[in-house]
Formats: C-alpha cells, sequence, structure tokens
C-alpha cells in the first residue's frame, strides 16, 4: 500500500456533532466497493479518548484514508467520472453539506511493532492517533530525514502500538470538488482501543517522543492530534 488518499470533514459551527449510523453505512459501502482499494479506513472522534487527551482542535466530524498500491489507482478514484464522485452526491453525506472539506493524496510509509496484531476481529472498530505538521520546514528535506529516521522508533515502543506510519505529500490528480491541503506529512499510531491509546500517551515513551520533538530541524505551522474511532474496510 504505497499510496494513501486523504479526505476530512470539520463542522466548525457544530464541532461536537456526530455523524448518524446511516451516513456511516453510506460511506462504508462506497469505500468498500472502489476499484482497486487495498484497505479503506473511516474515521469519527473516539470520545473515549478525547476525555483524557482532546484533539488539540476539534476533531473531523468524518474522514478517510483509502489505500492504493499504484498512484493510477488512486487517481482512477478521484477521476472526473470516478467511483469516489459518489461521496459528492448531496444524498450522501446530507449532515455535513456545511462542513468544510479537506482532500491530500500522499505516499505512505509503513513501519514494524513488536505486536500488530489486533486482539479483535478486523470487523470491529478500533483507535487512531492521527497527527499531521501542515508546514512549512525550512528544509523539507532534512525534517523528513530526521522524522522518517528517528521517530518511527520511537513510535514502534508505545504499549500495544499495531501500526505506525508516516505519509508525506506529493503531486496528484483528482476532481473531487472540496478544496485541497499541501500538509507535508500526516502520522499516525493504533491501538485497539481508546483505552489502550490512553495508556500508551501516559507511558514513559511519550516523554521520549516529546525529546525527539525538541529535536527536529526548524520548521513552522505546528501539528495537530486527533484520537480518532476507525472502522476498517477490505475490498
Amino acid at each position: 500500500m504505497r499510496f494513501a488518499y486523504f479526505l476530512s470533514f470539520f463542522d466548525r459551527d457544530n464541532p461536537g456533532r456526530e455523524v448518524d449510523r446511516a451516513t456511516l453505512d453510506r460511506v462504508g459501502d462506497i469505500v468498500r466497493s472502489t476499484p482497486y482499494l487495498k484497505r479503506g479506513l473511516v474515521f469519527h472522534a473516539d470520545q473515549s479518548a478525547g476525555q483524557h487527551y482532546p484533539a488539540d482542535d476539534a476533531p473531523p466530524q468524518l474522514a478517510l484514508q483509502l489505500y492504493f498500491d499504484e498512484i493510477a489507482h488512486l487517481e482512477s478514484a478521484v477521476a472526473r467520472d470516478g467511483h469516489l464522485q459518489q461521496l459528492a452526491l448531496p444524498q450522501t453525506l446530507p449532515d455535513l453539506a456545511a462542513a468544510e472539506a479537506e482532500q491530500q493524496a500522499m505516499i505512505v510509509r509503513r513501519f514494524a511493532v513488536p505486536e500488530p496484531a489486533r486482539d479483535q476481529p478486523v470487523s470491529e472498530p478500533f483507535c487512531t492517533y492521527l497527527v499531521h505538521y501542515p508546514g512549512p520546514a525550512e528544509d523539507l528535506n532534512a525534517w523528513l530525514d530526521h522524522y522518517v529516521r528517528e521517530h518511527p522508533p520511537i513510535m514502534a515502543k508505545f504499549p500495544k502500538v499495531r501500526e505506525a506510519e508516516v505519509c508525506s505529500r506529493m503531486d496528484w490528480l483528482g476532481f473531487l470538488p472540496w478544496p485541497r491541503v499541501d500538509y507535508m506529512q500526516r502520522n499516525k499510531v493504533v491501538f485497539d482501543s481508546g483505552e489502550d491509546l490512553v495508556a500508551a500517551l501516559n507511558s514513559p515513551v511519550r516523554e521520549e517522543m516529546r525529546a525527539d520533538f525538541v529535536a527536529f530541524p526548524p520548521f513552522s505551522g505546528g501539528n495537530a492530534h486527533y484520537p480518532l474511532t476507525t472502522q476498517e474496510f477490505l475490498p
């Protein structure tokens, strides 16, 4: 899975609202049937983890991360006549008609963790801690080099972490109707539950993460962290 398409919706006027089950089911059906899709993730706010580690900003009411092996497959899905144009139909996301949306395609880097197998079935939701760095960095090459070399080995030390991933920006073709963003990087760690995320963030590994953060090459734009309940869809 070398490429990922991200799509997020933020209702700034009603940040605490939740997307209803019917909407999640419609989105899941579209995601699952996407041609060439390798893996689809649908996110919404994780209330259990958010009580202890609130997001830096209100989390998205709905977000997607869709994986593809080839950039041509991703671009086909978001083309003028692509399968994911169904997401833009008025009847698909009526509750999010007034939400702000953002989209981006990125290169995926996955990293090994000691215990990747989740305890629950694939059909059960889990928890993702999704982070983005809008940038810019003074020297993006130096910044990414440090991050990719130094940060994932620390991420992999979190107790009960199931996945560790870093995504970086790229040029891409697509015609879904929402604004694009060009964040220099996103990363995530995955846990079985919000409770496991909270335990990990209270572990000594958090201090190692902070120490490495201080060592990052210069950058601006800050970052944002979102604890998100995640549903996985496989083709």
